[in-house]
C-alpha cells in the first residue's frame, strides 16, 4: 500500500500577497504640526502678548514745543511786557535703569518758558521760568506710582504725558503740574488726524491760589508796606488735549495759562506774571507726536490683529493640508513569504 507524504506546500494554497501598507510621509507630518503650532499661536497673541504689548515706554527722549502770543512781567523793569511770543519746551527722559528696577515707567521731565530775550539763551536756569520732575506711572494702566524718586509731588489723576491706553468716551483727570492737582478732561469729539483718530479732551481751571511770592509791597497797591508775601493765583481758560485712541499719546494740545499776583486777602489780581490766551503744539511737534502714536499703534495692531489672523489663516490651511496628506498616506507595496 502505498503511503503518500505531504512535501512542502499546497497546490490549493498559493502564497497570498502581503496588505497594502499605508505611512504619512515626513512633508504631510511637518505640514500639519505648523498648522496646529500656528492655530494655537493666533489666540496667545490676541490674549496673551497684546495686552503685554500695551504697555508705557521707558527708553523715551521726546521734546514737546508750544507757542503763543500774550503777556509776561518783565522782573527787570517791573513791567508787564504785551504782544510777546512765549515758547514752551518740555524734555521728557527716560530713567531707564531704574524703570528696569522697579518695573514702572520712570520718567525725568524738564520744563521751560521761555520770552523773545531769554529763548537764545541755552541755559535752562536763564529761562522766564524753568521746573522739573520725575514721574512714576504703572506701565500697563497709567496709574501714578510713588516710588523711585518721584518728585516734587505726589501726583494724581488718570492722564499726565499721556493718557491710557484704549481710550474711552468718558472724563478723564489730567494732572497740572502748575495747579498741583487732577483737572476734569471731558471728552469732546473725535478728531482726524493724518493717519490716526484722536479723541479730544477738554476743561478749564478756575482762578486758583497756588502759593505765595515775596514781592516790594508797591508792586501790589501796597506802597506803604516793604516786601510782602503776595500771593500767587493761576488758571487756565482752555485746555485741549487730542489723544491717539488706541495708544493715549498725545498728538495735539493747547492750554490758555493765567498766573498773577494779588496782595493778600485781595480779590482782584494787581500783577499779571503770564498770560497767553493759546499755547499750541507747533507744526513740527504736532507731525512728530502724530509719528510717534501711528507707530505705536501699528506695533499694537500688528500683535493683536494682524500676526493672530494672518497666523489663524496660514494655519488652517496648513493644518488642512496636512491632515488630507496624512489621511491618504503613501502606499507601499510588499511581498509575504513563509518558509
Amino acid at each position: 500500500m502505498r503511503r503518500s507524504r505531504y512535501s512542502g506546500r499546497s497546490a490549493a494554497s498559493p502564497t497570498a500577497p502581503a496588505p497594502a501598507a499605508r505611512t504619512a510621509s515626513p512633508l504631510s507630518l511637518a505640514l500639519l504640526g505648523a498648522g496646529v503650532f500656528l492655530l494655537v499661536l493666533a489666540p496667545l497673541l490676541a490674549w496673551y502678548v497684546t495686552p503685554r504689548a500695551a504697555v508705557t515706554p521707558v527708553d523715551v527722549d521726546v521734546t514737546t514745543v508750544f507757542t503763543g502770543t500774550g503777556s509776561y512781567f518783565d522782573a527787570g523793569a517791573l513791567t508787564t511786557r504785551d504782544g510777546q511770543r512765549i515758547t514752551v519746551t518740555r524734555h521728557v527722559l527716560g530713567d531707564v535703569a531704574a524703570s528696569g528696577r522697579s518695573g514702572r515707567a520712570v520718567w525725568d521731565v524738564s520744563t521751560t518758558v521761555d520770552t523773545p530775550r531769554t529763548l537764545p539763551l541755552a541755559d535752562p536756569r536763564r529761562s522766564f521760568q524753568w521746573t522739573t520732575g520725575r514721574w512714576v506711572t504703572e506701565r500697563r494702566s497709567n496709574a501714578p506710582v510713588h516710588c523711585c524718586g518721584e518728585y516734587p509731588t505726589r501726583f494724581d489723576g488718570d492722564a499726565y504725558l499721556k493718557f491710557p491706553f484704549a481710550l474711552e468716551k468718558k472724563t478723564y483727570r489730567w494732572w497740572d503740574d502748575t495747579l498741583g492737582a487732577a483737572v476734569p478732561l471731558r471728552f469732546a469729539g473725535t478728531v482726524r488726524l493724518p493717519g490716526i483718530t484722536g479723541y479730544r479732551f477738554t476743561g478749564t481751571v478756575p482762578a486758583t491760589r497756588t502759593g505765595t511770592r515775596q514781592v516790594p509791597g508797591r508792586l501790589v497797591g501796597r506802597p506803604g508796606q516793604g516786601q510782602i508775601q503776595a500771593e500767587e493765583w493761576y488758571a487756565n481758560t482752555g485746555i485741549s488735549l487730542v489723544a491717539e485712541e488706541r495708544t493715549g499719546r498725545i498728538v495735539d494740545a493747547s492750554i490758555a495759562p493765567v498766573k498773577t499776583l494779588r496782595a493778600p486777602g485781595a480779590r482782584r489780581d494787581a500783577v499779571v506774571l503770564l498770560r497767553v490766551r493759546q499755547l499750541a503744539f507747533t507744526p513740527a511737534t504736532r507731525r512728530a507726536q502724530t509719528a510717534l502714536a501711528r507707530a505705536d499703534r501699528d506695533k499694537l495692531t500688528l500683535a493683536g490683529r494682524t500676526l493672530p489672523v494672518a497666523a489663524a489663516a496660514a494655519g488652517g490651511v496648513l493644518a488642512v493640508a496636512g491632515g488630507v496628506l496624512v489621511a491618504r498616506g503613501r502606499r507601499s507595496g510588499g511581498r509575504f513569504s513563509a518558509a
